[in-house]
Order: structure tokens, then sequence, then C-alpha cells
């Protein structure tokens, strides 16, 4: 009887062993789990942070016109680049640098020559407005299409003079009931913009 009782006892024992290292094993492989989620969330939260820094400094790097905006109104940069028939002066902003300025919060009036519009310029005065050393005279010409405010066609009257971006005055002759910049170029459309509006012009404005 006592063998018995201290098999049993020995049985309880060994027992009372396996269930302490069951516990110490399931203890230990919690730890393991929590430590790999730990190490997952770590890991996205790092390659979350350093999507937004990337995106951050993509945006600071481009400035303004880097900015990808599906939801508002494009700017005047944007709605330039769309249009076919603008592509001229988009070269010749970019090649002045003044990309950023116009995608800027403005707002501004941009009288935008058309491509036929240049290409009415004589020969090779385009190709030559955009070398580097040209680029302060292109600045300018570039200056005498844009208006710092927003004027929109029907508030267009005759005779009136608009002081443009380069210092110097455009005038507003009114032929047939209808706006013409220095009673020449005419307006062929007219784009809002969300950082103002675009007069599209059949001609260069140039300072005199």
């Amino acid at each position: 009887m006592t063998r018995v009782i201290n098999s049993i006892r020995l049985i309880g024992l060994f027992l009372l062993k396996i269930l302490i290292i069951m516990k110490k094993l399931t203890l230990a492989l919690s730890v393991l789990i929590l430590a790999f989620y730990s190490c997952q969330n770590t890991e996205n939260s790092v390659q979350s942070d350093n999507t937004v820094t990337t995106q951050t400094q993509s945006r600071e790097a481009l400035g303004q016109e880097g900015v990808v905006d599906d939801q508002s109104n494009p700017d005047i940069i944007k709605l330039a680049v769309a249009n076919a028939d603008l592509t001229t002066l988009v070269t010749a902003v970019k090649a002045a640098g003044l990309t950023t300025s116009l995608s800027n919060a403005g707002p501004f009036t941009v009288f935008a020559p058309l491509n036929s519009a240049f290409d009415k310029l004589p020969k090779g005065t385009v190709d030559n407005l955009l070398k580097k050393e040209n680029e302060s005279q292109l600045t300018d010409i570039l200056g005498h299409h844009t208006y710092v405010g927003v004027i929109r066609e029907n508030q267009f009257s005759d005779g009136q003079n608009l002081g443009m971006v380069d210092g110097k005055n455009i005038t507003i002759k009114m032929v047939d009931g209808k706006p013409t910049v220095n009673g020449t170029i005419n307006i062929v459309a007219t784009v809002p913009a969300s950082n103002g509006i675009i007069h599209v012009v059949d001609g260069v404005i140039l300072p005199e």
C-alpha cells in the first residue's frame, strides 16, 4: 500500500513538473509572438514615415507645381501644360524659371499667346529668347503678359490700362464690342484657374 501511495506521489510530482514546463514554454512563446508583431508594426511605421518624408521632400523640391491634386481646379500652369496650343508658352515659362511663381496662390490674370502667335514673330526670335543669356529679357516679356489680380472678360472696358508684372502697362481697347489688347491682339478664349484666369490671345504682347 505504501508503495502505491509513493508511486502516486511521484506521478503527481512528475505531472506538476510537466505543467510548470508547459507554462514556461507558453510564456516564452507569447513573448516571441509579441516581439514579432512589435517589430512588424515598427517597420510599417518607419516605412510610412519614410513615405511621408519622401513626399514632403519631393513637394518642397518641386514647389507648388509638384503638388498632385486631382480634386481642385487646376492652376494656370497645369491648364497651360494640358493645352496643346500653348506648348511654346509653357516652354518659355520653364526657361524663365517662372513655373513655381505662376503655380502659387496669386491670383493672376495671364494673357497666354497661342503657338501660332509666337510663329508670327520674326524667324529665330523665340529660339533666341530661350537662350540662358537672354533669360531676363524673356522674363520681362512674360511679365508683360501677367497681371496681379483677376480681371474677367466682362470686366474689361475701353481705354482701360493694366499695370503688368514687368512694370509697364497694356491698354484694353474695345473693337466691335469685344476687348482687345492694345487694339491689335484678340482674346480668343477665357479659362478660369484655381489661382486666377487665363485669356488666350492670338498675338505676343511686346513691351513698348
